[in-house]
């Protein structure tokens, strides 16, 4: 193909033009495409590229190292699992609608796959995100505290359209945590959507946060427009080593007997 034509598009930042220019040349000489039609095409593949561009960096605005979707989740391992609800709500409906959603369950039931699943859609919906864990959030405002940060801490916090909070209650708390946390839930409360992880039950909540006046207030809010869904059955994560344990045991046997 011509270079300065693909410097050219370079330059104005087409590069998903430039690099499906060569392909979609042989493709309107081959089917015969008529000027406007080859044009489309290659606008289609430059508006493909800003999308997976801005997902990436959505994505990793998020913080989503590992992208996880409803595809990939294991329905028939746990099979008293809302499948249709949970599946409604990766329509991003919910974030639209300012709602949330709690997921509450022992460990190893999917609840991180869950809320990892609906976060990837409603950033594929054009939504943006923040998944972090409860401790490390109070971490944040622990130190934005100490630096004179925490209103821009708040602030951004309060600015993406889904904030993701997992694992209320698998580690011991600071004593700030329950008005951090109100503070938040107030000021995100029918302006932005949250997402929550638990492996304690609500009534456990004011003993979990060390204040059960503002475990209270954060529930009173939180609920109000969220879906609740509770997750039981078996573990994922020991149900995986256990057959890891099995496949070692039968490659050794294998082995043995080579």
């Amino acid at each position: 193909m011509n270079p300065e034509l693909d410097r050219k598009l370079r330059y104005l930042r087409l590069s998903g033009m430039a690099n499906a220019l060569e392909a979609r040349n042989q493709e309107a000489i081959h089917h015969h495409l008529a000027y406007p039609e080859f044009l489309e095409l290659l606008v289609e593949d430059e508006l493909a590229t800003r999308r997976d561009r801005l997902f990436a960096r959505r994505l990793k605005q998020a913080g989503i190292s590992e992208v996880k979707t409803l595809d990939t989740y294991d329905w028939s391992f746990n099979p008293q699992v809302p499948k249709s609800l949970i599946i409604d709500l990766a329509t991003a409906r919910f974030v639209r609608e300012h709602g949330g959603v709690l997921l509450i369950g022992p460990p190893g039931t999917g609840k991180s796959h869950i809320a990892t699943a609906l976060t990837v859609a409603a950033i594929q919906a054009g939504y943006t995100a923040l998944l972090r864990s409860v401790f490390d959030l109070a971490e944040d405002m622990a130190e934005a505290e100490a630096t004179g940060t925490r209103k821009d801490l708040v602030d951004n916090l309060c600015k993406v359209d889904l904030l993701v909070l997992e694992d209320l209650g698998m580690k011991r708390l600071p004593p700030t945590a329950a008005e951090d946390l109100l503070e938040i839930v107030v000021r995100r409360y029918e302006k932005g959507s949250i997402i929550m992880t638990t492996n304690r039950p609500l009534e456990d909540w004011g003993q979990v946060l060390g204040d059960t006046a503002a475990a209270g207030a954060i529930l009173d809010r939180f609920l109000h427009h969220a879906e609740i869904i509770r997750l039981q059955g078996r573990s994922y994560r020991m149900h995986n080593r256990r057959e890891l344990r099995s496949k070692q045991a039968e490659e050794a046997l294998t082995g043995e007997t080579k």
